[in-house]
């Protein structure tokens, strides 16, 4: 996967089907040679916050993607794939909340985003088990 800002942007760019020109006319950017210099690297540029934003709404991937810090293109949308897989279990979709907040497992959350509906059921039902069982050692 590529890992730099530019080559992120030009991939999602391309992935739209957009020219450099429609990009800096859908940013407001008074010239398209930003954009290029944006895909190039030059200078080591890289966008203000608030065309990071844009940029980030526009191809619905998380601000921290496009700067190369994860390889996950929107977690949001990987939270949303794991509550619809077990939306039909209350106990697993409590369980599920209480996971995602906690930073030893946020590396979990970024696995099962690749995992059908039903493995992810299957995975989160297996480490509510285990937590249960370890809370009861506790006891």
């Amino acid at each position: 996967m590529v890992a730099t800002f530019g080559g992120r942007l030009r991939r999602l760019r391309e992935e739209k089907d957009l020219k450099q020109t429609d990009l800096a006319k859908l940013l407001k950017l008074e010239s398209s040679s930003t954009i290029s210099q944006y895909e190039n690297e030059a200078l080591n540029r890289i966008p203000d916050a608030h065309i990071l934003q844009k940029l980030a709404e526009l191809f619905n991937v998380s601000i921290d993607y496009l700067l190369g810090r994860t390889d996950i293109r929107n977690e949001s949308a990987s939270i949303e794939k794991v509550k619809s897989a077990i939306s039909d279990d209350p106990e697993l979709l409590q369980f599920w909340e209480e996971l995602i907040q906690r930073d030893d497992l946020k590396v979990l959350m970024r696995q099962v985003r690749d995992l059908p509906p039903d493995g992810i059921k299957r995975l989160i039902r297996y480490i509510k088990m285990v937590e249960d069982e370890e809370a009861a050692e506790e006891i």
